[in-house]
């Protein structure tokens, strides 16, 4: 069986690639083979072999069979900047069609469990008339939302889940990353999420002090993943 999700986040910074990872790694600690690609990717470093993004890098490292980093991050821009604005000042037109082009690819290699990883929020555009969300829209993918636990982000899950239904794609699940964890009234906010979010949640993710993916998975569950009609579970 191959599953295949979108990973979205609330905000900028609420740590997509964290949860990510974390999710490949649950999901080849049950035996599954992984695949990831985050196809745009800005604040990138120039490396000996080019233009290296970290999360693209960490998603890259629990891919298992191996993928290079072409394939995992195709579209690789230097200034730590929205990916449009990035891609414009380089020179390279981003569209919905051009990133579906390369992501299919990679859901083709039918991996028991593959990611495909957003830049910022689920409306950050790609050129003057396309967000990023049209290209989830044309690969039919279920969405895990990830949440930045912090003041307001209630309101910002709540949006995004509603963008997502608006948009005709399932939320397969959310996960509340703690990414502020003297947010007041913490655990009323995570149940009133709890209440409002449409999906069950994957897990409550603690602020870490180094975040690696074993750490991270342990805070996670593929089990409680809502998936499409007629799919069994992951576990």
């Amino acid at each position: 069986m191959s599953l295949a999700f979108f990973v979205a986040g609330t905000d900028t910074d609420v740590g997509k690639t964290t949860i990510a990872a974390g999710l490949l790694h649950a999901a080849r600690a049950q035996g599954m083979s992984t695949a990831a690609i985050k196809p745009v990717a800005s604040g990138c470093e120039l490396t000996d072999a080019g233009l290296r993004n970290s999360d693209a890098l960490a998603l890259q490292a629990e891919c298992s069979p191996a993928l290079d980093y072409a394939t995992v991050n195709p579209f690789a821009f230097a200034p730590a900047i929205a990916p449009h604005i990035a891609a414009r000042e380089a020179g390279v037109e981003l569209s919905a069609e051009r990133l579906v082009q390369v992501i299919r690819p990679v859901l083709a290699r039918q991996a028991d469990f593959t990611l495909v990883e957003g830049a910022g929020g689920w409306r950050v555009p790609l050129n003057a008339q396309e967000s990023l969300s049209a290209v989830v829209q044309a690969l039919g993918l279920p969405v895990i939302l990830v949440v930045g636990v912090r003041l307001g982000c209630i309101n910002h899950a709540v949006l995004s889940a509603e963008a997502i239904a608006r948009d005709g794609l399932a939320l397969a699940g959310w996960v509340a990353n703690i990414v502020d964890p003297a947010t007041s009234r913490l655990e009323e906010n995570l149940a009133t999420l709890a209440e409002l979010l449409p999906a069950p949640c994957l897990g409550r993710v603690p602020r870490l002090d180094q975040p690696d993916a074993q750490q991270v998975a342990r805070h996670l569950s593929l089990g409680a993943l809502q998936l499409p009609s007629g799919r069994g579970s992951t576990n």
